[in-house]
């Protein structure tokens, strides 16, 4: 069978040692050691804390997804949250910010409160959508300089691209960043935005995830390109291919493609490689995956390597970096037993501010 997937009694596992060439491309490459760009401790220590508190939170949801508790989906970034906390902690506060689902680091690094993604995720009166969404679906651009997601694969690259191009015509110097998978540049919103960026040399930075898989599709089914990083000289721009795995690679690409934007050098895509660890969502099992390629990739675990990086660096110690998961616990555990204890919307909640409403306000949106 093509891809390298045994055939059986509807799981399709294959022997261990049998990975096929194709599946064998998704393999991870030599191991390069992490650099530090000139950072210094305390942003160093700051960028752990904030992987570890990403890794946490999302254990945390998943607990209360098995539990019943989370109205929706729930989806994981386990394994990729270096590209969300890196990119993200290289913008400058005021620079837009479009996360998507799996972004919730990128969320963290602009100062979005756990409880907050608690009751999000519980869809409580008291959420940023007032109970009307149970995943990211919410954004503050005049505080937080905040751009919601679009679960329309893609369509947030135009529209981030039509948001640099605003602030550009408003004479201000800020970058607008959104994210897309792999799966997601198939699609036709991701040329057509790609190519108006270019074409404008607009201030946009595309972060693509790699994963190499688009829910149950390997990457050599949907593109022949040996890098996705090769799409961004086909319209013109920059771009970057780069280890996800490594904060500190992502944080100085996004923070070079950040000097090109502000330059007027136009737009920069950065492929970040980094194997997601769970499935699609909670609810797929990632039985295609072979046991192979989880294992190869579960030696790249981001949030393992940094904490090495910083003892041997000198930075902190075994003992300081699991003191910080120590202190987040008990923070978090009750974060989100007030998420559990604040009510749900009332029914009449629904039909409110569905549309522009004069009066109807959130913590999350400024009164109009």
């Amino acid at each position: 069978m093509k891809g390298g997937l045994k055939p059986g009694r509807g799981k399709g596992r294959r022997r261990a040692g049998s990975l096929d060439p194709d599946l064998a491309r998704l393999l991870p490459g030599p191991i390069v050691p992490i650099r530090d760009p000139g950072l210094g401790r305390e942003r160093l220590l700051a960028m752990h804390r904030l992987l570890r508190l990403n890794r946490m939170v999302e254990e945390k949801l998943s607990a209360l997804y098995r539990q019943g508790q989370v109205v929706g989906g729930l989806y994981s970034s386990l394994g990729q949250e270096a590209i969300s906390v890196g990119s993200a902690c290289a913008l400058a506060p005021d620079d837009l910010l479009a996360p998507m689902i799996r972004n919730i680091g990128s969320l963290l690094a602009r100062g979005v409160a756990p409880r907050d993604l608690f009751l999000q995720f519980l869809a409580r009166q008291d959420g940023p959508t007032h109970g009307k969404d149970g995943t990211l679906h919410f954004g503050n651009v005049e505080r937080r300089a905040l751009i919601g997601p679009i679960s329309h694969l893609g369509t947030l690259i135009p529209v981030m691209a039509g948001a640099a191009l605003a602030a550009r015509q408003r004479g201000e110097r800020r970058v607008a960043l959104t994210y897309i998978g792999d799966g997601g540049t198939s699609t036709g919103d991701f040329h057509e935005g790609l190519n108006l960026a270019a074409v404008l040399r607009l201030p946009l930075i595309l972060v693509v995830e790699n994963n190499g898989y688009a829910y149950s599709t390997p990457t050599f089914r949907q593109f022949a390109v040996a890098s996705l990083a090769e799409r961004g000289p086909a319209y013109g721009c920059a771009s970057e291919s780069l280890d996800g795995t490594d904060v500190l690679a992502v944080f100085a690409a996004t923070a070079r493609a950040v000097e090109r934007g502000r330059r007027g050098d136009g737009p920069t895509l950065l492929e970040c490689r980094a194997f997601r660890m769970r499935g699609h969502a909670e609810h797929d099992d990632m039985h295609y995956v072979p046991k192979e390629l989880l294992e190869a990739w579960r030696r790249r675990d981001p949030l393992d390597r940094f904490e090495a990086f910083l003892v041997e660096a000198g930075h902190a110690t075994a003992d300081d970096l699991k003191a910080v998961a120590g202190s987040l616990a008990p923070l978090l555990e009750r974060e989100a037993r007030a998420a559990q204890e604040s009510p749900h919307p009332a029914p009449a909640e629904a039909l409110k501010g569905v549309t522009f409403e004069p009066g109807y306000e959130s913590p999350w949106w400024p009164s109009p």
